[in-house]
């Protein structure tokens, strides 16, 4: 008999089943499984209380009729708490025959994966051309990039898409720099980015001070969007530089991208978003402008989506609403999600309305649309991190110094160690380091960030599940047998450490439905971090090289799930591993 992976789904069908023999219940019943309280048993289903209160029953006699219909089973234990609370207590022969099941990659993944896969379009990233990345990039690339690689996971088709921003008002105050300084973009030195940073601020300022160089800028943008040729060749060096300097950091992150068209990318196509707005009478002219109000939305009956500005150029609404048509049309996208900043969250609601009314009006299939918005890094003095000086903090110097202090560490441990190997294990441990430190945050709150914490070898951070993972390796290092006889040979678990390790490793594929269900990636790291602290205690409590061949063998199955699960949940948020720390 197949093992189920997911016992919360197998055990909430299981009751569904009972509860259709048991009269009061009806097909409004949900069984509602959790995670039990330790002490009370492993799986508690809480869905009989609600259930009874709607129907004016008695929860905890309709509970005990409940679980007399229940079949009986070896797999576990059944019994009542509270006013109808039923808790399962899974058997140790359970327990051991579920962690053989699951024992090698392609195993938990193919159980893991959904019954129908959808095609998913992940929009994250999505920096600014011609300028550097900073600090505030990392939230959206590492969140979008540990939501594509779960959702791959679990089976979906994900389509990674960086959205640049390279056709918006600030190409206008960079090329009215550009021409009046007679720049020569091959010849921008070791740091072309930083100097188109700065062309872009001489040019911001003279529009500031000078009334007829703002209107020269926004000639100069409208020229670009008609496409004039001198401005399209400028625009695209500018483009292809940047890129170069997006592709070395994400190449440093283990991030990858299926596309990245970019606003520009969509600029032939705004004008059948105008036209397609207008004859449904979805838009209309305001001051000059096209906007769409909502006036069945409280917030938005008076405040205006802007989508197309009155000097006739098309701006951030335009090129999403173009974007979502082309995904939906040309990659038959069944669901886009955005990870962006928080401060966006009202852009993205007036989106989700207008293209609503708009796909509704000319019947076409909406696909479901996520935004999935994370708070601010903030520094120790709580307000958002920027240097000394009051720029926002590079990328890339953020991630090197990261790397540093890492190489510190290694160095002072390990201080025989080749450069190269101390390096190479600093990258691991440096750049997991602040991936984690952000991802085990609830993504919706603002976090501090410190090189402390989020380097600390003991806690919950990325160097001490790396950690774990090495210590687990050093265990089969010295391990002479065979491993393929482990799960014949094991016994079931009996002592107490023994048991809770199972028991959380059965969490497993419950800690990465929540995250998918949540699109909030703290959920994994949550798990991770219990699961490493389970099996120190475990490690600290019972030995593993003891003389019993059966003891031996389910302890050393144990520590090579752990590893497993440690790995695959790390290799999901993007995190690596490494054999010896």
């Amino acid at each position: 008999m197949e093992i189920s992976y997911d016992l919360s789904e197998y055990l909430s069908e299981t009751l569904r089943i009972a509860a259709q023999k048991v009269d009061g219940f009806d097909d409004a019943f949900e069984p509602q499984v959790r995670v039990a309280d330790e002490r009370f048993g492993d799986f508690q289903a809480n869905g009989v209380l609600p259930f009874a209160k709607r129907k004016g029953q008695n929860p905890r006699a309709l509970a005990e009729q409940l679980i007399q219909t229940l079949p009986p089973s070896e797999d576990w234990e059944v019994s009542l708490a509270g006013p109808g609370f039923v808790n399962f207590s899974l058997s140790p022969g359970f327990l051991l025959r579920w962690i053989q099941a699951y024992g090698s990659d392609d195993a938990i993944r193919g159980a893991g994966k959904v019954g129908q896969s959808r095609k998913i379009v992940l929009d994250y990233s999505s920096p600014n051309t011609a300028k550097q990345m900073h600090v505030g990039h990392i939230r959206s690339t590492i969140i979008g990039e540990s939501l594509a690689r779960l959702l791959e996971h679990r089976g979906h088709e994900v389509i990674r898409d960086n959205h640049l921003g390279d056709w918006g008002t600030q190409f206008g105050m960079l090329l009215l720099a550009i021409k009046r300084e007679q720049v020569n973009l091959d010849e921008l030195g070791d740091e072309p980015i930083a100097r188109l940073e700065n062309l872009y601020r001489a040019g911001n300022a003279l529009t500031k001070e000078d009334e007829s160089a703002l209107t020269e800028a926004r000639e100069e943008l409208v020229k670009l969007q008609k496409g004039d040729p001198e401005n399209l060749a400028l625009w695209q060096k500018i483009r292809d530089l940047s890129m170069d300097s997006f592709e070395r950091i994400y190449d440093l992150l283990g991030v990858r991208f299926d596309h990245a068209h970019g606003e520009s990318f969509y600029r032939d196509q705004v004008d059948a978003v105008y036209a397609g707005l207008q004859e449904r009478g979805i838009c209309r002219e305001d001051a000059g402008a096209l906007v769409v109000f909502h006036p069945e939305h409280k917030r938005f009956a008076k405040q205006p989506f802007i989508i197309r500005k009155s000097d006739g150029a098309s701006n951030y609404a335009t090129t999403d609403l173009a974007t979502l048509a082309y995904r939906t049309s040309e990659w038959r996208a069944e669901q886009v999600i955005y990870v962006t900043d928080g401060r966006q969250r009202d852009h993205f609601e007036q989106l989700f309305l207008t293209t609503e009314k708009w796909f509704g009006a000319e019947n076409k299939t909406l696909p479901t649309l996520s935004h999935v918005w994370f708070g601010t890094i903030l520094g120790e003095d709580n307000k958002a991190i920027k240097t000394r000086d009051g720029e926002p903090i590079k990328l890339i110097d953020l991630l090197n110094e990261a790397i540093q202090r890492a190489a510190e560490m290694v160095r002072e441990k390990k201080p025989d160690l080749a450069e190269e190997e101390i390096r190479r294990r600093a990258q691991v441990i440096g750049l997991g380091a602040v991936k984690y430190a952000d991802l085990s945050q609830d993504r919706t709150l603002d976090y501090v960030f410190s090189w402390d914490k989020l380097l600390a070898m003991q806690g919950n951070t990325a160097p001490y599940l790396q950690y774990a993972v090495a210590r687990i390796s050093s265990i089969f290092r010295k391990f002479e047998g065979d491993l393929s006889s482990l799960e014949e040979n094991a016994r079931p678990p009996k002592t107490e450490h023994e048991r809770s390790l199972a028991r959380k490793l059965v969490f497993f594929p419950l800690a990465l439905e929540q995250t998918v269900k949540e699109l909030k990636p703290h959920f994994l790291c949550t798990y991770l971090f219990e699961l490493a602290t389970g099996f120190s205690s475990f490690y600290n409590q019972d030995k593993v090289m003891v003389s019993d061949p059966a003891e031996r063998s389910l302890r050393l199955m144990l520590c090579a799930r752990t590893k497993l699960f440690l790995e695959t949940g790390l290799r999901i948020l993007g995190i690596e591993t490494l054999e010896e720390m």
